[in-house]
Order: C-alpha cells, then structure tokens, then sequence
C-alpha cells in the first residue's frame, strides 16, 4: 500500500478519526461533571487553613451553616485554631475532641484565672473563649468555666504549617504531639499529599517558573548551537547528575538518622528520599555509559543541529510554538490542581446537638478523583500531540518546496488550521493509545503498595519487570506516533494508516537514518536532563527547610514531571523538526531519482551530511569485522 500512495502534501483533505474525537468530548463532559461537583462540596483550605469545632474556616469569611448559630463569620483576622483543652486532647474517629476556636493570636504567657484570659482579649484582641461570650462577661459568667479554656493555660506559639497553636509546656506538647501524630498518620495518604501540595503551593510554582526559564534558554542555545557549546551542555549535566544523586543520599542519610523521626509522612519522605537516590544513580551511570560511547559522533551532531536551525529559520515564529503549548498546559493543570484539591475535600457539613460543625467525606470520591487522573494524562498528551503535528506539518510543507529561498507564507498558521479542521480526532487517537499504556502502570503502582508488606523478593522482581515493559513499550509507541502525526500532515490519512505508512517507509531506511535521528535525540535528552536535575536540585533546597508534617517528596515529584514537561515541550520543536525532516528525506529518496522527471526535493546540505554520516557508520562497521576476522586469525592453528 505505501509503495502505491502519492508522498506528497495534498491540498484536498478530509477529517480523521472523528468518532476518536466524539469520544474525547463525551469524556471532557464527564470531567466538566467532577469539576462542578467538587466546586459546589469542596472547600481545600480546610486542608491547611484549618476550622473551628462551628464550621468557620480561620482567615476568611465564612457562610453560615443551617442549624450552627455560631457558624457563618468573618475569621479574616483570626488565622490560627486553638484548643481549649490543649493538655488533654483524645482522638475519636480521626476528630480531635476538643472544642476548637479561630483566634487572632496564641498566648505567648501562661494564663491563670478567667482575669487573666480576660486581660489577653482586651490587650491583644484574641478571645480565648467561645464566640457568643462577651470579653465582659468572662468573670461574671457563671457557664464561663465551661464556655472557656482549661485553666491554667500554657504558653504557646502558632505551629507555621497547619497555623495551630502548640502549647510550649512539656507536658503538654507531649500529649499535643501524640495526638496530632496519631491524627496526621490516620489520614490516608491522597489527604496528606493534598495537603504537601497546599503547603508548597508557592514553592512549587517558583520551581516551575525556573523550569521554563532554563527550557527557554536552551532552546536560544541549540538555534545557535556549536561544538564548545555541546561540550559545555555535556559537562553540566554530568555534573548535575552527580551533585543531585549525592545530594539525594546525603539527605537519606540525614533523615534515616535523625531520631525525631515519628510521622508517617516524615517516614514516607525516607522511602521515597532512598527511591529517587537509586533511580538518580542507576540514570548517572547509564547516561555517562551513553556519553562514552557516542563521544566520536559529536562533530556530525552539531553539523546535524546547524542544518535543523536552518529549517527553523526558513519557519517564521516556530520557536514560539512551545511557549503558546506551555500556557495552554499551565492553564490546564492549574485547574486540575484546583479540581484536585476541592475533589479531595468534597464532605457534607452536618450540626451536631451542641451547634457544632462536623464535615463528612461524601461516597464515590476516590473514584471521580481516579478518572480526574485519567483526563490529567490524556489532555497533556493530547495538547502535546497537537503542537507535535503543527511542528510536522510546518516541516513538510517547507520541505516539499520546491524554491527553498521563497518558502510558503505563514507555514505554522496553515499548520494550525490543517490540524484543527480536519486531524483532531488523530491526536486524540495518538493521545489515547499513551494514556492506555500508563494505565498498567498505575495499576501495578497500586497493586506494589498493596503487596509491598508481603515483601516477597520474587514479587518485587516481577513487578519491576512489568514497569520496565510497559516503559519501553510507552517509548515505541512515542516514536511510532511522532511518524504517524507526520505522515498525516503529508498524505492526510487517519491515525491507522499513518502508522503503517510510515513503518513501511522507516523499515526500508532504518539502517541510513538511525544512527544520526539516535545521536540528535541524545543531545536533545541530555537538555531534558539538565532542567530536571537542576530544578529539582533548588526544590530539595527548598523543600528540605519544612519537614515537619508534610510529604514535600510527592510535591517534588510533581515538580520534577513539570519541569521535564516543560523541557520537552520546548526541546520538541528540534526533535519534532530532526524526525519529520529525516521522514520527508526517506519518503523524498523513495519516490524520487534526482532525475530531471523526478527531480529530488532535499537540500544540498542535508544530502551531503547524510552521505557523510552514513560512511563514518560504514567504516566504523568496517573496522570492527576487520578487527574481529584478526582475532580469529590469530587463534588459528599454525602449522609448525
């Protein structure tokens, strides 16, 4: 079939796939569905604001709550919760049952009697009493005793991560700790990474701002790339690499030693501390493995990277093309994020007998938050896909002109247009396929966690096994969809088709074009690489400072995925560009004679470094059955 079809951009195209993009709206209209349900019974900052024991969240104004006459205030001003009776807390189905209060200030003195409680609220306008009693009254009050604190109150100071006051006596914070300890554990752990996520909202978007700065500048670097520079990237990722890795188990290290070690989350931060340390070595050694190997090809690399910033400069405002893909994705996940955190704190208020507030988890959350996921992967692949086949299409069509000093007119808007008229339900489809593959992967993620205490050796072993199947199958299927998106842009043919199309063509060329795609797409690792490890290397710095209570080493992952996100979408324009400009140089040479009739398209230049390119692979080949026929020469018998 492909030696039959016509390589070339047709003008005439009709739409691909559309029952793939019928189904991706029926989804999004589930996913609008979560959206206005986690709006209408979420409140996240419950998760770190915290709330009074009558439904008020502290520092902010509060609606009223039907049967709590306390309920419904203005709590601006008050932004810490305290506890009446600090010293003598009980946990009862994950509730504190202590009477609770947002108040302005924590006492920083011990107070006495009801005269001095009294002398607190009027010099520092913090009410340690319940609301409906008058500053007044708390001396006159006969139900003040009841309506007020635990007498004598201890000394405390706001904690600054859940903005609760802890009580500095001994005694006390002994007992406040372990409940607070027994409470934090209880919790399951989809409510604690919320919450890490809360707590270093503002960290992890200055780490993702230092992520798109350091993706911005390597793009510059590789569209004026040159052989010091290569050099210079391969040196600081080398040293990024082993500076992030020893960082990782020195900070291992640090936290399986430190005695103060109690919380679940403090304990989860080691486990996954100790996973990234092996998983940051295992990529060091490979990486530096792959960097010796591939030394010799440097020079044809760089002369491969002169030829693409050329393609790059006949496509006006290609380079920017990422930067309208990072918004839209900076869009996208800030509300995920947002749905995330209202999905997680979805419960229904209910009064009790005394006017208190208690909120209840609502049923099915878990699953609304696992098909929440599910549109997490599949809209970033999907809005991926899209700028990797406007990136193909501006390629092909300045390839397959035939005046290479007039290229077309704005080849990135045709681009655009192709590809949201007729080939959406394609990048769907591609989109798709991925998410289906990462699905086992979540699966089998559950399941380890499930088994993990078994802690049977043949499990595990079998388990890592299935993850690094399905890895390199996600890989082959990245590949395969990169040169179907292209061949759509060419022939316009659905997502099936494609494929088939351009495996026939890639099988037939893979020996000439391998070798030069392998090493660009290494280079192009490499940047990935150097963003990661050096936002990830500024997120350890500054997760490392706020240990307590928080499980920073998920909020880091989240970081990590961002800024290698971010890489990729910038450093796609060059890997988009290197494979669909070698397609159109197979699909060119298979069609075409360099004859007057069938005259080539291909530039002169990029001719000549293939030629190069693939004698320097001849001779190497060469050289090494010349090398290993001496070997056996030499173990042959002579006769004497």
């Amino acid at each position: 079939v492909s030696e039959l079809r016509e390589w070339r951009p047709v003008i005439y195209r009709k739409c691909t796939d559309t029952l793939w993009l019928l189904l991706f709206f029926l989804f999004w209209t589930g996913l609008m569905f979560i959206t206005g349900y986690a709006m209408m019974a979420g409140a996240a900052e419950r998760l770190v604001l915290g709330y009074d024991s009558f439904g008020n969240i502290c520092g902010r104004k509060n609606t009223p709550v039907k049967g709590a006459p306390l309920s419904g205030q203005d709590m601006t001003n008050k932004k810490y919760v305290f506890f009446l009776n600090a010293c003598s807390l009980e946990m009862q189905s994950l509730k504190i049952s202590s009477l609770s209060l947002c108040v302005s200030s924590c006492p920083q003195e011990q107070l006495n009697s009801l005269e001095d409680l009294q002398s607190f609220a009027r010099n520092n306008g913090s009410c340690l009493c319940v609301y409906n009693l008058n500053v007044s009254s708390y001396t006159l009050n006969p139900k003040a005793a009841e309506l007020c604190p635990t007498l004598p109150v201890p000394p405390s100071k706001s904690f600054p991560l859940f903005n609760r006051c802890v009580p500095q006596n001994p005694e006390c914070y002994a007992k406040y700790a372990s409940v607070l300890v027994s409470m934090v554990n209880e919790m399951d752990v989809f409510h604690r990474i919320l919450s890490g996520i809360l707590t270093g909202r503002d960290t992890v978007i200055g780490l993702s701002v230092l992520a798109l700065a350091f993706s911005f500048i390597l793009v510059l670097a590789f569209r004026f790339i040159r052989t010091l520079l290569v050099h210079t990237l391969i040196a600081l990722v080398v040293f990024g690499l082993l500076f992030v890795s020893g960082v990782l188990w020195w900070l291992y290290y640090d936290y399986r030693n430190d005695p103060s070690t109690e919380l679940e989350t403090e304990k989860e931060n080691v486990k996954f501390l100790l996973g990234y340390a092996i998983f940051s070595t295992i990529v060091t050694v490979v990486l530096l493995s792959l960097i010796l190997v591939l030394r010799k090809r440097l020079p044809f690399t760089v002369q491969l990277f002169r030829i693409v910033g050329k393609i790059i400069g006949r496509i006006p405002f290609l380079l920017f093309q990422p930067l309208w893909t990072f918004l839209i994705l900076i869009v996208f996940w800030v509300f995920w994020v947002a749905v995330l955190l209202s999905l997680g704190t979805a419960g229904a208020a209910q009064t009790t007998s005394g006017g208190q507030v208690e909120y209840r988890a609502l049923s099915g959350i878990c699953y609304m938050a696992w098909y929440h996921f599910i549109g997490l992967i599949w809209t970033s692949e999907f809005i991926l896909a899209c700028q990797q086949m406007t990136i193909a299409g501006a390629v092909v069509t300045c390839y397959f002109n035939r005046n290479k000093n007039n290229p077309p007119p704005h080849p990135v808007l045709s681009s655009i247009s192709v590809l949201f008229c007729y080939h959406l339900g394609t990048a769907v489809k591609g989109s798709f396929l991925i998410t289906i593959l990462r699905i086992p992967r979540m699966v089998l993620l559950y399941l380890y966690n499930v088994l993990k205490q078994k802690e049977s050796a043949c499990a595990k072993c079998l388990f890592k096994c299935c993850f690094c199947w399905v890895w390199c199958q996600e890989i082959c299927l990245r590949y395969f969809n990169q040169h179907a998106y292209t061949t759509t842009a060419i022939n316009g043919t659905n997502f099936c088709t494609s494929a088939k199309d351009a495996v026939c063509i890639l099988a037939k060329n893979s020996a000439k074009l391998a070798s030069i795609s392998c090493s660009g797409d290494f280079i192009l690792f490499l940047g990935k690489v150097f963003v990661v490890c050096f936002t990830v290397f500024g997120g350890l710095m500054a997760f490392n400072y706020h240990r307590e209570l928080q499980a920073w080493v998920v909020p880091l992952l989240l970081v990590g995925f961002f800024a290698y996100l971010m890489s990729h979408s910038f450093l796609s324009v060059f890997e988009v560009t290197v494979d669909a400009m070698f397609l159109c140089f197979a699909i060119d040479m298979e069609t075409n004679d360099g004859s007057a009739e069938k005259p080539y398209f291909v530039d002169q230049e990029l001719l000549t470094f293939v030629s190069q390119s693939n004698k320097l692979t001849e001779g190497q080949k060469h050289r090494s059955m010349r090398s290993f026929e001496d070997k056996e020469d030499g173990t042959e018998l002579q006769p004497m």
